[in-house]
């Protein structure tokens, strides 16, 4: 579907490690960027999504097998932390969108700590990606998706803090967003 309905152009797939721990992350516009990420980077990406989607059965379902798992957003959710946490303990990767919500340009604009906080826990490198065109994806008022050009790219690997030093990871954090908002503005 990336490819044959959105003209999917994906770029830095060589910067993906296949195996062990990983936090991915990414710019967030919509509903569709779970499962591209997770695609693009060819490797199974758990996710937090927002508790309420748990309460909608078909969407439940279908989050679920992505390997979503419910956060209560507003609050240091202890429970979420420590599903990713075990997550990227058993070697996968853990997808979190850096500004915690869509935002409606594709760019980040305020950036949360708590992907700097699973990498430092779990002493995982950060990959940033950058979703262009994806906020396009869904018009208001229209149940299909439209059919836009869409590029993915997956930046170079960033080391994990090596603390929980406030300091150090609002600096990560600084330097994550910086990175995919740069490959943003690469554009198409």
């Amino acid at each position: 579907m990336l490819h044959a309905y959105f003209q999917g152009k994906i770029y830095g797939v060589e910067n993906v490690p296949q195996i062990g721990p990983l936090v991915v992350v990414s710019n967030h516009a919509s509903y569709f960027d779970p499962p591209i990420v997770s695609n693009c980077v060819c490797r199974p990406v758990a996710y937090m999504a927002k508790e309420e989607l748990f309460k909608v059965p078909v969407l439940a379902q279908a989050i679920k097998l992505y390997g979503a798992y419910p956060v209560s957003r507003g609050s240091a959710d202890r429970a979420a932390i420590r599903s990713a946490l075990e997550y990227l303990e058993n070697g996968w990767a853990v997808g979190v969108f850096l500004e915690g919500t869509r935002t409606p340009d594709g760019r980040i604009h305020d950036p949360k700590r708590g992907a700097a906080l699973l990498a430092a826990k779990a002493k995982a490198p950060l990959l940033p990606v950058s979703l262009w065109g994806s906020e396009k994806v869904v018009k208001k008022g229209t149940p299909i998706p439209q059919k836009v050009p869409l590029t993915v790219r997956i930046g170079k690997l960033i080391d994990s803090p090596t603390s929980t030093n406030k300091e150090e990871l609002e600096a990560i954090t600084q330097r994550c967003a910086a990175a995919i908002n740069e490959l943003h503005d690469l554009g198409r």
